[in-house]
């Protein structure tokens, strides 16, 4: 007896099972909007193959249950940053305008961390600016250096921060560093790595990813720890969109260079990232670090009032679009917007196309070209609507934008930005062929499946 239409009918019947399975699931599962929930409908049941892999691979925003539990156990125990004591308490307390408190209220919503006074910040100048200063303020630690790094590349810039560590554990000081285990991978599979180690230096692989076939199993290999903070001696931080490689960035040098912001403070917001930076690295590492949070804020001086927003797989689902949105709409005469990855829902693309509605002037920049040639698509799919409300739209031309950053009412990096940049025409969007415009649209009806 031939087996093979049974065979075909039985492969077919499992593989509809399984298609109904995914339908009936995806409008189960929490935080998702109805259009990400009929686009994932349409992905599983229009590609009857490719579609259930998508989904299986990046249709839930999971890291793994076992992750998001060792997570909040961790921060479950560590102590409230907020109790801590510091020098002088007058100079920590924070100098907030009342028109402004309330997006710092979001803010606390978000990580827990109250604004706090007594900092100073400086904008550095470019990327090779930033590591240079991150490298001086590494051979004068005398206490500890945290270090957390999407990408953390094994070329110049990489092997400046690398050798530091190394000088810095040969004189005593404790040196933790984690980089994310797909982002850094050139690196943690280097021999500069396995020298960091022989060194002294304390080392972690943020979310290792191990066997990729089980690991799409358990949680999303493509959702990974982004943060890029270096704390030393609990009073000098720096965050930012920068990672620790030169802006050649080799790995995808086409686009180079990489243009990106990057702040150094001082003062007591350092314990903030501090926080973060623990609540990481014990998450991954068996390594209690807990007693430096409980230690006295060092003392400071009346300064700037700052406060950290930290967001990951323990925090709300909508976190950053209700404090991007809050800023946005806090904007009374000025919004300028830098970002290389603009895929957003509904209600940030309203928020914005409104802040031009009522006057106030709102730009916007886009890197000229993309090293997502899919996000690039769906990106100038939003175009059309955003001109038509009032935004002025700009493409760098200078390398691959990649700061990401939002000011209101105040700016000055970003004119160096627009200086280099293209502007873009409502009717020169108008003018499109139709074959671009189909392309486009098409790609941002996957706009909420990214």
């Amino acid at each position: 007896m031939n087996q093979t239409p049974f065979l075909a009918a039985t492969l077919v019947t499992l593989h509809v099972l399984i298609q109904l399975a995914l339908v009936v699931r995806v409008p189960l599962r929490p935080h998702r909007d109805p259009a990400s929930r009929i686009a994932w409908v349409v992905v599983i049941v229009a590609l009857p193959v490719l579609g259930i892999l998508a989904y299986v691979l990046f249709g839930e925003v999971n890291i793994g249950r076992s992750r998001v539990r060792q997570m909040r156990e961790v921060l479950g125990r560590m102590p409230d940053v907020t109790a801590t004591a510091g020098a002088d308490a007058n100079n920590l307390q924070p100098d907030i305008p009342e028109r402004h408190a309330h997006l710092f209220r979001v803010g606390h919503s978000i990580s827990g961390f109250e604004p706090i006074g007594g900092n100073s910040g400086r904008l550095l100048e470019d990327s090779d600016t930033t590591i240079d200063a991150m490298v001086a303020d590494i051979d004068a630690a005398r206490d500890h250096v945290h270090l957390l790094f999407y990408i953390w590349l094994p070329d110049n810039n990489g092997c400046k921060v690398a050798e530091a560590l190394k000088r810095a554990a040969a004189r005593g000081v404790t040196c933790s560093a984690m980089a994310d285990d797909l982002g850094s991978r050139l690196m943690i599979h280097s021999e500069h790595w396995q020298a960091m180690r022989a060194a002294g230096v304390r080392l972690a692989r943020a979310l290792p990813i191990g066997n990729p076939l089980l690991r799409a199993l358990t949680g999303r290999i493509d959702l990974r720890n982004h943060r890029k903070i270096v704390v030393i001696d609990d009073r000098i931080t720096y965050c930012g969109s920068q990672n620790c490689a030169d802006p050649e960035f080799l790995v995808k040098a086409k686009y180079a260079p990489w243009v990106d912001a990057m702040m150094r403070f001082e003062g007591p917001i350092a314990r903030q990232n501090q926080h973060l930076f623990a609540g990481d690295w014990m998450a991954q590492v068996d390594d209690d670090i807990d007693d430096l949070l409980r230690r006295p804020i060092p003392a400071t001086e009346p300064g700037l009032s700052a406060q950290v927003i930290g967001t990951g797989p323990t925090v709300r689902y909508s976190a950053m679009p209700e404090m991007f949105e809050s800023l946005i709409y806090s904007a009374r005469r000025e919004l300028v917007i830098t970002t290389s990855y603009y895929v957003p829902d509904d209600p940030m693309q309203a928020a914005l196309c409104a802040s031009a509605c009522r006057g106030v002037a709102t730009t916007m920049v886009f890197p000229a070209r993309n090293d997502s040639w899919i996000v690039a698509a769906a990106s100038r799919s939003y175009y059309g609507d955003l001109l038509d409300a009032g935004v002025r739209i700009f493409e760098y031309q200078g390398g691959l934008l990649h700061t990401k950053s939002l000011t209101a009412d105040m700016r000055r990096r970003q004119e160096s930005y627009i200086a280099k940049s293209r502007p873009v025409t409502l009717a020169a969007v108008e003018g499109w062929s139709w074959q671009r415009r189909l392309w486009n649209n098409a790609v941002a009806l996957l706009g909420p499946v990214l």
